[in-house]
């Protein structure tokens, strides 16, 4: 196969977004300042910074699709308010340039009513914070001229995922045999994407033109607590069951008036001290795909936190 595909960044979502393309035989591209990603003969890692529009420019040409996979340079809204709107501006400029289609891996943030199932015909136009940045992005890629797609997860979990409720702040004290602190409640229902089926919806959709200019949900399971999240944990490593505890609401905000990192988290709060559930079957439709059981997706990311050590 002779089309092109560049990646932005080689955190969770853009590593396996490049392993799976490359595994299918497609020619990648990853761009990270570093210059890391996956080895493999298909994937060329390159050193490039994507707010520098001559570098997006130079190494986007010739290709098919860009899958933009960068995060701030740090978890915070100031952050995200100074990095992100700018390297997609680049990005689709230079995407427009090349006729290349971009497709986004995307949050809940901008849901403005989560309290409701959310569905891909559901409201987005949270604001404040970075709930406001979401909101600001996909209005800007809605109003781009370079054709786009955007691909909407719940919190990430699964191989690679580190810094994420699912990820180290969950199973490296389960498998560990430690007490377990999750933030909000044990018991409410949430929404966990496994991150490869999100690479997976993002490779279909960047494949499919009558998919674009679009939002779609990436395909989720059913809702579960953090609880039974933890549970399929030690299930899947065969440990016991963990000790189990949450971090009130209050307590939260108390901390966040001397931290604001912890005043941020607060600001999120809402996704866990209530039900916090997407719907992804007319997505699942539209994209042929289902997603990843839980027990195989657990067993997956089990596996890898092993084999790290």
């Amino acid at each position: 196969m002779n089309d092109l595909y560049v990646v932005t960044g080689a955190g969770p979502v853009g590593w396996s977004v490049a392993e799976q393309l490359a595994g299918q035989g497609q020619r990648v591209r990853v761009l990270t300042r570093s210059g890391s990603g996956p080895e493999h003969p298909l994937v060329e890692r390159v050193a490039a910074d994507v707010q520098d529009a001559a570098h997006v420019r130079a190494a986007v040409t010739g290709a098919t699709a860009i899958f933009h996979c960068i995060h701030g340079s740090a978890y915070t809204a100031d952050a995200w308010k100074a990095e992100l709107p700018r390297a997609e501006e680049t990005v689709l400029a230079a995407a427009g340039g090349a006729g290349a289609v971009v497709v986004f891996p995307e949050s809940l943030y901008s849901y403005s009513e989560p309290d409701r199932l959310m569905t891909e015909a559901g409201p987005r136009t949270a604001q404040g914070g970075k709930r406001g940045v979401r909101t600001q992005l996909l209005r800007a890629r809605d109003a781009s001229p370079t054709a786009t797609v955007s691909v909407v997860a719940g919190d990430f979990f699964g191989p690679r995922v580190r810094n994420s409720h699912g990820g180290e702040r969950m199973v490296s004290p389960v498998l560990a045999g430690k007490k377990l602190w999750v933030m909000g409640s044990t018991e409410q229902p949430h929404s966990f994407t496994y991150v490869p089926d999100l690479a997976t919806a993002m490779i279909h959709a960047a494949q499919a033109p009558e998919l674009w200019n679009n939002i779609w949900h990436a395909p989720t399971g059913p809702a579960v607590t953090q609880r039974q999240l933890a549970t399929a944990f030690t299930e899947a490593g065969g440990v016991a069951a963990p000790r189990l505890a949450a971090i009130p609401g209050w307590a939260l905000r108390a901390m966040g008036v001397f931290s604001k990192d912890l005043r941020e988290l607060a600001e999120t709060l809402y996704q866990f001290d209530r039900p916090f559930v997407m719907d992804s079957a007319a997505s699942q439709k539209a994209l042929g795909l289902h997603p990843t059981p839980l027990p195989e997706a657990a067993a997956a990311t089990v596996a890898w936190w092993r084999s790290q050590g």
